[in-house]
């Protein structure tokens, strides 16, 4: 489908829009409530102005499940400090095995082991044996149950069976190294750690025993190590078959939870130090997710939920929570590009998805590798793509209608590992239009803030939320009081939380991401996020990948803008493709843009969830260690890091600015 930019490029059909959950929200808000609301918008403000009604609301018409009634919504609006349904208790774990019956919870594939299917009545009970094993092992309330396992079934289960006795939740993929698992295990001091012997990825076997004792070795407050087979190592099979085997553990039993009781754990990306313990609560993982999954993704029970993610993004826990809404999971574990690019469509054909979730650089590398899903794979299950991690560009949502579905919800989405949810995403009940996400998410009340501290439409400014939200952090660990809790969000704005993230807002709802703040190109006074200059670089042919550097001080408009390029194989940087480059940067952004250099590279570094490294590489180019500016542990790529560190030597060697 083609058009200019902002053009839409869907709209819900009158079926869609029957059916969807957010329509039977507001037919339900009119006859319970006498609340009318003719548009999106119109709803959307009401749930930022009333936060009280609209959160209530939900908890009633989700029917939570709890013991017993709440004193208040929110006792007050402080942020950090709001505190959310004081009184009321509840379970995570007890909502998401609502379900009891054979209908299926979990469809599992895996380059490791055959295909697996778990219906709702054999989660539950799987969950009740391993809850039952984790007492037996003296894990309480409060106790943190930590595991070492890849996205298969099994964390599923040890995940809802911690969560069920009130104990706390983390992971990590078995893809990190010891030193970068301690780093994040050690702060919390975990009592119980489940952990695979190895795993399979791109059809290649790991074995990670050797790890997993050294992480036995540096956790001196475990009591166990719980095996979680996956190599079928048949000495670390025994203890995993013993526990989900003894059927005399009958249903879970679950801990009453205070609604702020913790539930998980999640790590920041830990690119510049220890990696942040953010504590997320029960109560406000519940409501949030309950409200995303089934007023913005528009799930239901007959769906089939996937996203590509491993255990160490949030996108597993955001994707564990479709069993709230009583919908069916797709897990896979391995390589997505395994045995070739169209692996994960074919997936999607084979488990018959109807929600397919990834991120913009596996659409970017589908549209690179020429596939043409929608006519290669049988895809008329899916009604919804998700995309996440970065920015989506317009060519990439043409390329979702044009070359997958036609009639599909595109919900491109940006939120955090902080508040685990999206701020900005999808609404079933709006068009979608080229480039841009739908909406504000119903209670998230999100802005574009000026250098001054104005809210703004129409131009690029920070991200910030000024109402709390209920799964915005309980706490960081090991931050008694709360001060890097304070400077992580509030030290720009008291008050108010500055996410960190260049947005800008148009006159109908609809937003665009331009990147990191922390990251910006500001050249001759003009402020540019980084992914504008991706959106132009990353759709030449040539190009497969792009990172943009300043090294101008903040601020100051000295030093270099450096555009470093991955080529696809063969392809080498001639003069010609530096021509190009130059004049879609010129013409596309404005002369004052155009690159001092640009540069071949083998490799952009990244994140472990895939997301591009921009300050550390310019301090490093700055002259600064690469000891002091990156955790090696941090990238799943840590040899990229190479060629800007001698790109800084030969830099500073020949006296040219930084």
């Amino acid at each position: 489908m083609q058009g200019a930019p902002g053009d839409y490029l869907w709209r819900p059909s009158l079926k869609r829009l029957e059916r969807a959950n957010l329509t039977a929200y507001l037919e339900w808000l009119r006859a319970e409530r006498g609340l009318k609301f003719e548009s999106y918008d119109a709803l959307w403000r009401w749930s930022v102005t009333e936060p009280e009604e609209f959160w209530g609301s939900l908890w009633e018409r989700f029917e939570l499940l709890s013991y017993g009634p709440y004193e208040s919504v929110l006792a007050d609006r402080r942020m950090p400090g709001a505190r959310w349904f004081a009184g009321a208790r509840a379970n995570y774990a007890e909502q998401a095995l609502r379900r009891r019956g054979d209908e299926t919870a979990i469809v599992f594939r895996s380059e490791s082991r055959s295909p697996e299917s778990i219906s709702y009545a054999d989660l539950s009970a799987h969950v009740a044996s391993v809850a039952a094993m984790l007492r037996d092992l003296g894990v309480r309330r409060g106790d943190r149950v930590v595991a070492y396992v890849p996205n298969v079934p099994e964390a599923v289960v040890a995940f809802l069976a911690a969560a069920s006795i009130g104990a706390i939740w983390s992971c990590c993929a078995p893809d990190l190294g010891a030193p970068s698992v301690l780093d994040r295990f050690r702060q919390i001091e975990p009592t119980i750690l489940f952990a695979v012997d190895g795993y399979v990825y791109g059809g290649k076997t790991f074995d990670r025993r050797d790890v997993v004792e050294q992480l036995a070795r540096g956790l001196p407050t475990l009591r166990s190590t719980i095996a979680v087979p996956t190599l079928d190592c048949e000495a670390n099979t025994a203890a995993w078959v013993e526990s989900v085997g003894r059927p005399e553990s009958g249903d879970p039993e679950f801990e009453e939870l205070e609604f702020d009781h913790p539930l998980w754990i999640l790590f920041s990306s830990g690119t510049t130090g220890l990696p942040k313990a953010i504590v997320h609560g029960h109560g406000g993982i519940l409501l949030e997710h309950l409200k995303v999954h089934s007023l913005h993704l528009d799930l239901h029970e007959d769906d089939r939920f996937f996203w590509f993610t491993s255990t160490n993004w949030m996108m597993w826990n955001f994707l564990v929570s479709g069993l709230l809404v009583g919908s069916t999971l797709v897990l896979f574990d391995g390589s997505p590009t395994h045995p070739d690019p169209g692996m994960l469509w074919r997936l999607a054909e084979e488990t018959q998805t109807t929600f397919f979730g990834t991120s913009a650089p596996f659409i970017q590398a589908s549209m690179a590798a020429g596939l043409r899903p929608g006519r290669e794979f049988d895809l008329g299950a899916i009604r919804s793509v998700g995309s996440t991690a970065s920015p989506l560009p317009e060519e990439g949502f043409r390329w979702i209608y044009s070359e997958v579905g036609e009639d599909i919800l595109l919900g491109s989405a940006s939120g955090g590992t902080d508040v685990c949810t999206p701020f900005v995403g999808p609404c079933p009940l709006q068009p979608v239009y080229a480039g841009e996400l739908q909406c504000c998410l119903l209670g998230v009340s999100a802005h574009a803030y000026d250098e001054q501290g104005n809210d703004v439409v129409g131009e690029v400014g920070e991200l910030v939320i000024d109402q709390p939200m209920p799964s915005m952090p309980l706490f960081f660990w090991n931050d008694a009081d709360g001060s890097k809790y304070g400077e992580s969000y509030f030290d720009v704005y008291p008050g108010v939380w500055r996410h960190g993230d260049w947005i800008e807002f148009n006159e109908r709802g609809g937003s665009v991401i331009h990147g990191r703040s922390d990251s910006t190109i500001k050249r001759a006074g003009i402020r540019t996020g980084t992914t504008e200059f991706y959106r132009l670089i990353e759709t030449l042919p040539e190009v497969t990948d792009s990172l943009v550097i300043d090294t101008s001080e903040l601020g100051a408009d000295r030093g270099e803008l450096i555009v470093f390029v991955v080529l696809r194989p063969g392809v080498e940087l001639s003069d010609a493709l530096v021509r190009r480059i130059d004049h879609r940067l010129r013409t596309g952004l404005s002369p004052r843009h155009r690159p001092d250099r640009i540069i071949q590279i083998p490799d952009v570094p990244r994140t472990l969830n895939g997301k591009k490294v921009e300050v550390p590489v310019k301090r490093i180019l700055r002259g600064a260690p690469r000891t002091d500016v990156v955790v090696a542990g941090a990238l799943s790529n840590p040899e990229s890091l190479e060629p800007f560190v001698q790109i800084a030597a030969e830099t500073l060697t020949s006296g040219e600015p930084p």
